[in-house]
């Protein structure tokens, strides 16, 4: 496992996040303000892949600078925001998806364990999950 690399590419992955947050921003701005420039933001969005932000970035650079540099600075903003608590809540929200996958696991076997019958080696007839519990004394 190369964590140096694990760490690059969620890294890449958030920045080009933050970036399609960021056009949302901006595109929400926009609509207010100036709606055609709003129009032409969403259209050209919709052509891009903005799953790359820096791809998407360099060709809005290349036909609107000055979209791509509201959408950079909006982008920095949002970074400097919730990078000091991003860490904890991605570390946190894992371990508790984790834990809801694993008790959702666990309650759909342990139901369909109980629903099963149970065949006796011995006897080769199916009985009931709670025939085959040996009684105590």
């Amino acid at each position: 496992m190369d964590l140096k690399q694990i760490a690059k590419d969620t890294a890449k992955t958030l920045i080009s996040y933050l970036t399609y947050q960021a056009m949302r921003t901006v595109l929400a701005q926009l609509g207010e303000t100036d709606p055609p420039r709003a129009f032409w933001l969403q259209q050209f969005s919709a052509r891009q892949n903005l799953q790359d932000g820096e791809a998407y970035l360099r060709a809005l650079l290349a036909e609107r600078p000055e979209l791509a540099y509201r959408i950079m600075t909006v982008r920095e903003h949002i970074a400097a925001e919730v990078a000091d608590y991003l860490p904890e809540m991605a570390k946190t929200g894992i371990q508790q998806a984790n834990m809801e996958h694993r008790r959702d696991h666990l309650e759909r076997i342990t139901s369909a364990t109980e629903s099963l019958p149970v065949t006796h080696p011995e006897a080769g007839s199916p009985s009931s999950a709670q025939d085959s519990i040996p009684e105590t004394e």
